[in-house]
């Protein structure tokens, strides 16, 4: 999670929401999650985030406030992630690295992205994944 703040904040996002097993910069209790900051390197402090229990309710108040939502998940629907317009301000899901993004989640996205992988591995780490996508989102 700390490398997906300090892309986030590379990028210039205005927000990264936290949710599901998602490990946060300090748990519910205050304390430090020296896993997450050693590789956010300061970023928690920098890129705005906020820890939200219900990711479907949060998909819904995207969507009325004019957001895109996009996942990025290999699936059935998925688009190449090149081939993707933005029509307007987005939003990213990620998965998590064991089961990815829920079927429910991907019902309530715009479109489903993925990264054409050409080796002999399926995938890539979320982390690596996530500054792929939101890079060339910049284009």
């Amino acid at each position: 999670m700390g490398s997906i703040l300090r892309t986030a904040d590379a990028v210039g996002l205005e927000k990264v929401y936290l949710s599901g097993i998602t490990p946060a910069p300090v748990d519910r209790f205050g304390r430090p999650n020296a896993r997450v900051l050693k590789a956010s390197l300061g970023a928690e402090m920098s890129m705005p985030w906020e820890i939200r229990e219900d990711t479907p309710s949060l998909i819904a108040e995207l969507k009325q406030s004019g957001l895109q939502i996009l996942a990025l998940e290999q699936d059935e629907k998925s688009l190449d992630y090149r081939t993707v317009k933005l029509e307007r301000d987005t939003a990213l899901i990620v998965g998590n690295e064991v089961s990815g993004i829920e079927q429910d989640i991907l019902s309530l996205a715009d479109s489903i992205i993925e990264i054409p992988m050409r080796g002999k591995k399926e995938s890539l780490n979320v982390s690596v994944a996530c500054g792929v996508v939101l890079f060339a989102l910049l284009r």
